[in-house]
């Protein structure tokens, strides 16, 4: 039987020569150093808001309780939400205001609560969630990452988390340090993802295709860079399932210091696109979704 309150006061203490994440940068976080997620003892969130546009059975019909963090683990030249990874933005919460936020979502209505870029806020996230299932959460806990974790955080997260909604960026460390400046992308990432896979499975939904466990993977195919596309599919089909739920993602565009590099600066291509989406089908993962371009 998981001790929640043990794992919680754990997650506290790999803050203070901090090893949350895998970069492990070693400051104290809890006496307010910050790491290279920028983040030290304080949450800090730029929304908190119900969200429609997630994977249908994330959103569904009522919406995901979406709370976005600021800062991240990552340091990714094309991030589309960059005002909010890299520069920040967002204003410092209370954790008793984090649980009341969380309740006033359930009482909206939405599906699920769902923490975006959570990985540097592991610790408060789970104290807050088992307060709130104190006072009466019971929907389910979306942890929505890069996939940049370290496992052991994510083994005290088990009974936390209910689904997970993982990026896989990379299959290669030379382009994840090349575009995100992180030389262990890969390695962290594949171990992380099978972790998420044996605490959760694959995704299940009720009845109304709501999703209540189960892991979904995340990836966007970047331009000039199909074959690290093919790389991570094969990844997913050889070492998770062909069952499992994919999200292939068509909505790259030039963002942030994307112009520095020649093959990003400019839109996917439907031709690219296409052989990603065919790729699929030759690797016999057919559970998921793909975009319109």
């Amino acid at each position: 039987m998981v001790d929640f309150k043990e794992n919680i006061d754990k997650l506290y203490s790999m803050m203070d020569n901090c090893n949350i994440c895998p970069r492990k940068c070693g400051v104290n976080r809890n006496k307010g150093q910050q790491g290279l997620c920028k983040t030290g003892n304080k949450i800090f969130v730029a929304s908190i808001n119900v969200h429609t546009g997630e994977e249908s059975p994330i959103s569904a019909s009522n919406g995901s309780g979406t709370i976005f963090f600021s800062n991240c683990t990552l340091n990714c030249v094309f991030c589309q939400n960059y005002p909010i990874s890299q520069l920040g933005n967002g204003k410092e919460i209370r954790l008793d205001s984090l649980v009341g936020s969380i309740l006033d979502l359930q009482k909206r209505g939405v599906h699920n609560i769902n923490f975006v870029t959570p990985s540097h806020y592991s610790a408060q996230i789970a104290k807050a969630v088992y307060i709130a299932k104190q006072r009466g959460l019971v929907i389910p806990i979306v942890y929505n990452c890069s996939g940049y974790e370290n496992v052991e955080t994510l083994q005290l997260l088990e009974g936390i988390v209910d689904i997970y909604l993982p990026d896989i960026k990379y299959a290669s460390d030379e382009i994840a340090f090349k575009y995100s400046k992180v030389k262990n992308y890969v390695q962290a990432n594949q171990i992380a993802l099978k972790e998420m896979k044996r605490q959760v499975g694959d995704l299940t939904v009720d009845q109304n295709g709501v999703a209540k466990k189960g892991i979904i993977v995340r990836h966007l195919v970047l331009p000039g860079n199909i074959n690290n596309t093919k790389n991570a599919l094969k990844f997913i089909s050889e070492e998770l399932s062909i069952n499992t739920y994919v999200s292939l993602m068509s909505q790259y565009h030039p963002a942030y210091k994307s112009n520095e590099f020649k093959e990003l600066s400019h839109s996917l291509s439907l031709q690219e696109y296409n052989e990603a989406v065919d790729y699929l089908e030759i690797l016999k993962l057919r559970n998921g979704w793909i975009q319109n371009l």
